[in-house]
């Protein structure tokens, strides 16, 4: 079968942490092995089953705390500080090499799209012998504002240039769309067809960004 991971991305709040507990159970309920760690050194509580956990490493309290560092210099400090100790990282795929692996990262978008932090990690995995592919997390509600919408979609091509792999997207919380929205217009949405979404009257692109 060979080795397979995900590593799961996007903003802060799109529900990263909730899709990797549902994909859990779900492979446990398919009597599948997964393993979820958690990269999010900020991260507070987790509904999933965590295999290995960052914070054992370092967290973004003690090095604001240590390095007068605010939360998004420390978040990447302390993403620098895990590519210094990759061992951490080996010591732990080595004693899951033949289970599925879902890492839940943090939701600092820059991470991603401005700083090599997030492109050395998916390297390493790979030369680990990883088939990695990306998962990039979008909240639906985004679909009720068409400029927000379009620019979640060009960060999502963003971090799918940067990162250079398998890419997924998945619009997350789907449950709050009504029913006429996603009976009549979700599929245009998922199809990125703007001129339709522009038509369904529900929201409107500025005249200046149209053609």
């Amino acid at each position: 079968m060979g080795k397979h991971c995900q590593v799961v991305m996007g903003p802060a709040g799109v529900g990263k942490s909730t899709y990797c507990h549902t994909m859990q159970q779900f492979c446990n309920n398919k009597g599948r092995t997964v393993h979820v760690v958690n990269l999010d050194p900020a991260a507070d509580a987790f509904a999933y089953t965590c295999s290995a956990d960052i914070r054992d490493l370092i967290t973004l309290e003690d090095v604001m705390e240590e390095k007068d560092l605010g939360p998004n210099g420390g978040l990447v400090f302390c993403m620098e500080y895990l590519l210094e100790n990759m061992e951490w990282i080996s010591e732990m795929l080595g004693d899951y090499s033949d289970d599925y692996i879902i890492f839940d990262l943090p939701g600092q978008i820059e991470l991603f799209t401005h700083v090599n932090v997030m492109p050395r990690f998916c390297q390493f995995l790979q030369q680990e012998g990883y088939q990695v592919a990306a998962v990039y997390l979008m909240d639906c509600t985004v679909c009720y504002d068409l400029s927000k919408f379009i620019s979640g979609c060009l960060a999502s091509l963003s971090c799918m240039i940067n990162l250079e792999m398998t890419h997924i997207n998945v619009l997350t919380k789907c449950d709050k769309l009504s029913k006429k929205f996603k009976g009549r217009y979700l599929e245009d949405y998922l199809a990125c067809e703007f001129d339709m979404i522009d038509q369904t009257g529900l929201t409107h692109l500025p005249r200046r960004y149209k053609a």
